[in-house]
């Protein structure tokens, strides 16, 4: 097996005199590989997220940076066919030196068909009568962890902080030190107060919906299996990014694994378009 080693700087060979036309700048290459290292300092999770899931297409694939190859654990990509489209991952773009080549066949396919009807009735049976005291529940609950929340706590504890210390700085004075020392601070602590307050006021207190009004908002959808079935492929790839869907492909076993995370407020736009 052959392995490559990148060379050491001292042992590059570098041409004193440009040996063919720039294709780039030289600010722009060093730009590029401060990018690259950056990326390479975060880690796997900072990696994940330039992976190539976001270029523009024509084309609407569901399941979009959604399916994963169980035997290597990376993103398989979409790969349009005459008949249907598939997820493939070849093991051609592997690592030479990867564990996931002893076991990973030359190319693994997965038919967007094939398992479309399967997710849309497995979250449609989220949503029959039987299961649904099980699916309102940790959807009502997830709501605790919107984003409006979070900032009106933000905002709650800057005022804290703020008024925290213009108390000191009161305390400080009535004990003998020179207001004129600590004007500057005083008036830095007032401002930040009066931000933090604005912004207070400007965050809505919750967009979080009971569980009463949650099932009111699924009861005027309807049957969702119907819905699913008829909605259009744009609405579809909207709902599964609101729920975070992701899909593990097993390949020796034939079966996806299927996870969602609706977490945040309850979106008014549904797969349907106007509920």
């Amino acid at each position: 097996m052959t392995h490559f080693r990148r060379s050491s700087p001292d042992r590059v060979v570098r041409s004193r005199q440009p040996a063919h036309p720039a294709i780039i700048t030289v600010e722009d290459f060093t730009q590029a590989q401060l990018l690259r290292r950056s990326k390479a300092a975060g880690g796997l999770r900072t990696a994940r997220k330039a992976e190539r899931s976001g270029r523009l297409t024509k084309r609407t694939y569901l399941f979009r940076g959604r399916v994963r190859c169980a035997l290597c654990g990376r993103k398989m990509e979409a790969s349009p066919r005459k008949h249907a489209m598939y997820y493939r991952c070849p093991a051609r773009t592997l690592a030479p030196s990867s564990p996931a080549l002893e076991s990973h066949p030359s190319a693994v396919y997965l038919r967007e068909d094939a398992i479309r009807k399967e997710i849309n009735g497995w979250l449609a049976g989220l949503f029959h009568r039987d299961n649904i005291d099980q699916t309102v529940a940790p959807l009502a609950a997830s709501q605790d962890q919107s984003g409006a929340s979070s900032s009106r706590e933000a905002a709650k504890k800057r005022v804290t902080d703020a008024e925290t210390r213009i108390r000191r700085f009161q305390e400080a004075i009535e004990a003998g030190v020179d207001p004129a020392a600590l004007t500057e601070k005083i008036n830095e602590a007032q401002t930040e107060r009066a931000a933090a307050k604005a912004e207070l006021d400007a965050t809505p207190t919750s967009s979080a919906l009971s569980e009463v009004e949650t099932h009111a908002r699924i009861d005027s959808l309807g049957e969702i299996g119907p819905v699913l079935a008829h909605a259009s492929p744009e609405n579809l790839a909207n709902l599964y990014t609101a729920i975070a869907l992701q899909i593990r492909y097993q390949p020796e076993d034939h079966a996806v694994d299927v996870t969602i995370e609706p977490v945040g407020r309850v979106n008014s736009k549904g797969v349907g378009g106007g509920t």
